[in-house]
């Protein structure tokens, strides 16, 4: 197979469209003829601290190109982030200070190397040129699009007919993110499916400046946990990076089986006819099998046998993990009776985000004491030594009396 073909083949796995085909392989010839590597571009905005599985599709996409020889542009929106992309969103996105955005990015370097080689991976900021701008280059970059164009964005003309506010800024978002890929000089920009017009207007901003337009690569959206919704930390069904090997384990047994085949397709390198087989064959086993790949991978094989293990031990065997971590009920908690109210222990012990969530799941029944189910939001409860604390499927703690 001719080298081109042979670099298509690898590129076009598990991609949803290539525009144009025809244009990346004419790319692609002109790369291995000069000797000079592809500039491949994938941009993330710092809304957020963790990376999930759902980024972790494009940025494999990256790794293909990054293998072939090709050179991988990371680029961190923490100027567009300050905007915030209203990509498929109905409402506009609160603005970013710039102290969340540099508590965001810190770790996105860490993360992405569990996938990418950091030596062989550019970062770049989009400040460093978005930030000098000066109000004539905006009326430059403005120029090359209409507000009917604009406008031909889904997200955009659904809240323009429902009368909901679209404010300037947001019209800028796509704009900007072309000029990045002139900035960049990009060949080859990589993005889910729901950033088509985004990826596009790169291609539009590029030939309007005298470059030559970047291919542009949309990849598969991954359904969450849910089954239902993209993955989101805003819908809660995401699995973070970031998280420990049991609990990376524990979200992905919680995957619908419906979803198990895009899992496997899009995260993983097992064979279709293999995967097809083994779902068919004993679902419940395939999920396992996948969640340890998947552990297995960004932890290491141990890793992901032994997450399977505590699994099985704490859900399958009904039996309490081998390691809950100890929590200290300090007297503060407690009320002249010595008791405490279940909300506020929960809440304490960082087993739910609130009180009002410790509420929810206690309404629930997903809280136990011992196993014991307690139900009541009001309920004060008399705490002993060593009692175990459990909410939800997943999270546990050892009491301690201080």
């Amino acid at each position: 197979m001719k080298e081109t073909d042979r670099q298509l083949e690898t590129i076009k796995r598990n991609t949803v469209e290539i525009i144009e085909e025809k244009e990346l392989k004419a790319k692609i010839d002109k790369s291995l003829s000069s000797g000079i590597p592809l500039r491949v571009k994938y941009g993330i905005d710092p809304t957020a601290p963790d990376i999930h599985l759902g980024h972790t599709v494009p940025i494999k996409k990256l790794k293909d190109f990054q293998d072939l020889g090709h050179r991988v542009l990371f680029l961190i929106g923490d100027f567009t982030a300050r905007i915030g992309d209203p990509t498929g969103r109905n409402e506009t996105r609160p603005i970013l200070s710039d102290q969340d955005i540099k508590r965001n990015l810190s770790r996105y370097r860490e993360q992405a190397g569990k996938i990418l080689d950091l030596e062989k991976t550019e970062f770049v900021y989009n400040s460093s040129w978005l930030a000098p701008l000066s109000l004539s280059d905006l009326i430059r970059i403005t120029s090359i699009f209409t507000i009917a164009q604009v406008l031909e964005r889904d997200d955009f003309s659904k809240r323009y007919r429902e009368g909901k506010p679209i404010f300037m800024q947001e019209f800028l978002y796509p704009l900007l993110q072309g000029y990045d890929s002139c900035a960049l000089q990009a060949d080859v920009e990589i993005g889910a499916t729901e950033q088509k017009f985004n990826l596009l207007a790169g291609r539009t901003m590029q030939e309007a400046m005298g470059q030559e337009k970047q291919a542009v690569i949309t990849m598969p959206i991954l359904v969450g946990t849910d089954g239902r919704m993209k993955m989101s930390k805003t819908y809660n069904n995401h699995v973070p990076l970031q998280s420990q090997p049991e609990e990376m384990f524990g979200r992905l047994m919680s995957i619908t089986d419906t979803a198990m085949e895009e899992y496997y397709r899009l995260l993983t390198r097992e064979r279709e006819a293999v995967f097809l087989e083994d779902i068919s064959s004993d679902p419940r086993k395939a999920k396992s099998k996948l969640a340890r790949q998947i552990v297995g991978e960004y932890f290491g094989l141990e890793a992901g046998e032994k997450a399977e293990t505590e699994f099985d031990r704490v859900f399958r065997e009904k039996q309490a993990p081998s390691d809950i971590p100890g929590f200290k009920v300090e007297p503060g908690l407690e009320d002249v009776q010595g008791m405490v109210l279940v909300i506020d222990l929960i809440s304490a012990a960082g087993l739910a985000p609130s009180r009002s969530e410790a509420r929810r799941l206690v309404i629930q029944k997903a809280v136990k004491l011992d196993d014991e189910i307690v139900a009541d939001p009001s309920a004060r409860l008399k705490i002993r030594d060593g009692q175990v604390l459990k909410v939800g499927k997943r999270k546990f703690a050892r009491l301690e009396k201080s």
